[in-house]
């Protein structure tokens, strides 16, 4: 496979846009205690600037051909690993650095790595105080998604409860070397001091919201007659919290859904 077969095959595109780069330095707005972890540091375009202001950047990269140009500049506080980074370890990182609970994350992420990425993230919340990630436009718009908006799902309501979300702008394809075929956006989610909500069982409530949204067409009783719940205690739920009967998973806000994930499951109400 040719390096730029295999570039494709990652889904790799190139920010080019040397406006585009500024706006997203001063989006991330590395400071010198910084920890900066880079997903996909490509050439260094991003790498280098940051590099330049920050405390600490690790660059991750996992293509073996583009390790030579992150190499071709040396900074005391850079360090470049070749990795996939679904792989690494993010806990390890933040211990070697004695860094707990403010690490960076940063990137243009490739399309391909984008979901399996932000499950990383929700997971290693704990580590991070903020990440600023460049997009698919439609990703974004799903994260930021508000109740009523088609954008809205359940990556909505995981994300909006444990972090502040905001789309600062989109950016065309002409931006990027390759252009891809679609919009991109930059995104930034900044962790709140505390969950809006405290989950009792989270990997139960992304079951649960999963469940909601599976036919968005549907009405959410629908939705939710398939799941292993009988159906005494649903009637039980729009009666207590006067849902009507018609109302749409994308109609409900965050506060809803964990009121009826806690009387359905954890039945604490």
């Amino acid at each position: 496979m040719t390096p730029k077969t295999k570039r494709k095959a990652l889904g790799q595109h190139f920010l080019k846009s040397r406006t585009v780069l500024k706006r997203i330095i001063r989006c991330i707005s590395p400071q010198g205690q910084d920890l900066i972890i880079e997903i996909g540091a490509g050439k260094g375009a991003l790498t280098f600037p940051l590099a330049e202001k920050a405390g600490r950047v690790i660059a991750i990269e996992k293509d073996p051909s583009l390790i030579p140009f992150l190499e071709r500049r040396s900074f005391p506080n850079l360090t470049i690993l070749e990795k996939d980074v679904l792989r690494v370890d993010f806990r390890e990182l933040a211990r070697k650095e004695n860094i707990w609970g403010s690490v960076k994350l940063v990137g243009n992420l490739p399309y391909s790595l984008s979901s399996p990425l932000l499950q990383k993230v929700l997971e290693e919340r704990e580590l991070i105080s903020e990440c600023v990630f460049l997009l698919q436009k439609e990703m974004a718009e799903r994260l930021s998604g508000q109740p009523g908006s088609k954008s809205y799902a359940p990556l909505s309501i995981l994300f909006q409860n444990h972090f502040f979300i905001k789309l600062h702008f989109t950016v065309g394809p002409g931006s990027f070397s390759p252009p891809p075929k679609v919009h991109s956006a930059l995104i930034s989610l900044r962790k709140r001091s505390q969950p809006l909500f405290f989950i009792d069982n989270e990997e139960l409530f992304r079951v649960f919201l999963r469940a909601c949204f599976t036919h968005r067409r549907k009405i959410l009783l629908k939705n939710l007659e398939k799941l292993d719940v009988p159906l005494s205690a649903i009637e039980k739920a729009y009666q207590k919290f006067s849902m009507e009967r018609n109302i749409r998973s994308e109609q409900i806000p965050l506060s809803r859904f964990v009121e009826l994930f806690r009387f359905l499951f954890i039945n604490v109400l």
